[in-house]
This record gives C-alpha cells, sequence and structure tokens, in this order.
C-alpha cells in the first residue's frame, strides 16, 4: 500500500514538473494532434437552464495592461471568462481561436476576460502579443481571488476552463477542456446566453 502511495505521489510530482516548466509550440503540437503525451487536461460541457443557475459570480482584479475589471460593470452584457496561463498547451492551442470569437462578437454584447492563473504581467503580454489577443486578462496569480470567487459547484478544476456569464451575472455555462477542437461549442453557448430574456 505504502508503495503504491508512494508512486501516486511520485507521479503527481512529476506531472506537476512537466506543467510548471515553460511549454514550447511542440508541446501545442503534441496537444492538438491528441498525443496528450506531456499535459492532462479535463474536457466537457455544462450549461445550466436559468432556473437552475446559482447566485451571481462577482469579481474583480488588475489585468496584465494594468487597469482594473469588475465582474459587476459587465452586468447587462454577457461574459466569457477564459481561465488560462501562458505555459499551458490546451490554452495555446485555443489562444487564435478566443481572439477569433472575442473579434466576433465585439459590439453586440459580450466581454471576453482572461484570468491568468500563474503568470506575471510580462509573460501575460508576451502572450497575447504573440497570439494576438487583444482582450486583457485579470492577473490572479498571487492569492487566487478570481479562482476562489469560482469555487461553488462550477470551479475552473481543469486549465484551460471558459465560462459564459448571463447578464445577471450567473454561471450559465462551463467548458473545462479547450475549445480548440469545437470553437462552435462557445459560440453556441454565448448565442443561447445573448437570447435569453429577448
Amino acid at each position: 500500500m505504502k508503495r503504491r502511495i508512494l508512486a501516486v505521489a511520485a507521479a503527481a510530482l512529476a506531472v506537476g514538473a512537466l506543467l510548471s516548466g515553460c511549454a514550447n509550440d511542440e508541446l501545442a503540437k503534441q496537444y492538438t494532434s491528441g498525443d496528450d503525451k506531456n499535459y492532462i487536461a479535463g474536457s466537457g460541457v455544462t450549461e445550466l437552464k436559468p432556473a437552475d443557475r446559482a447566485t451571481p459570480v462577482d469579481f474583480s482584479g488588475k489585468t496584465d495592461d494594468g487597469t482594473s475589471f469588475s465582474s459587476k460593470a459587465e452586468r447587462g452584457d454577457v461574459l466569457v471568462v477564459n481561465f488560462w496561463y501562458a505555459g499551458c498547451p490546451p490554452c495555446r492551442a485555443e489562444a487564435s481561436d478566443l481572439q477569433k470569437i472575442s473579434t466576433e462578437y465585439s459590439g453586440k454584447g459580450v466581454t471576453f476576460i482572461g484570468v491568468n492563473t500563474r503568470d506575471s504581467a510580462a509573460t501575460s503580454q508576451s502572450f497575447d502579443s504573440e497570439f494576438k489577443v487583444t482582450y486583457p486578462s485579470i492577473l490572479d496569480a498571487d492569492g487566487g481571488a478570481v479562482q476562489l470567487a469560482f469555487s461553488g459547484s462550477m470551479r475552473p478544476n481543469a486549465t484551460p476552463t471558459t465560462f459564459v456569464i448571463d447578464k445577471q451575472g450567473r454561471i450559465a455555462a462551463r467548458i473545462a477542456g479547450d475549445i480548440a477542437a469545437q470553437p462552435s461549442t462557445l459560440t453556441t453557448l454565448i448565442d443561447s446566453t445573448l437570447a435569453e430574456g429577448k
């Protein structure tokens, strides 16, 4: 039994070491090819009917461009919240799709915000520059206040995780894992949430 526990602990440490290191585009290629050699992520979509949604999720923080963001200020819009960090291969794989979708919904009552869970402002901005991401990200590495705000039944357990927040500030849907394989899943969730109350 002790050997088994030690083996599990060693495996967990090995995975942790891989995830904490800087990823390169080779890892992202492995991820998108389906090899998953150096990364384990969640997958799955959970959508909640309006009647089943919990209380609003309130969060705020400093972004990588030095401004402040508050979810309360976005009430009335649909809010898309993406949890990520620069060394995460599936985060790299989905970055261009998230940017494309954010551009498609610009001016249509949809706001995109990233939540960077590990990096400094410089690393986050370098990622944005590399992948041409134009929406900001809250820096949440110190203290994890935004992650804590999402610590109810719909947590960001995998990296990346993307939430669609309704106009009242409640979680309408969660995508655990990247959106790269099927970006239309996110657009469908956004569209259905936008259409609510019309």
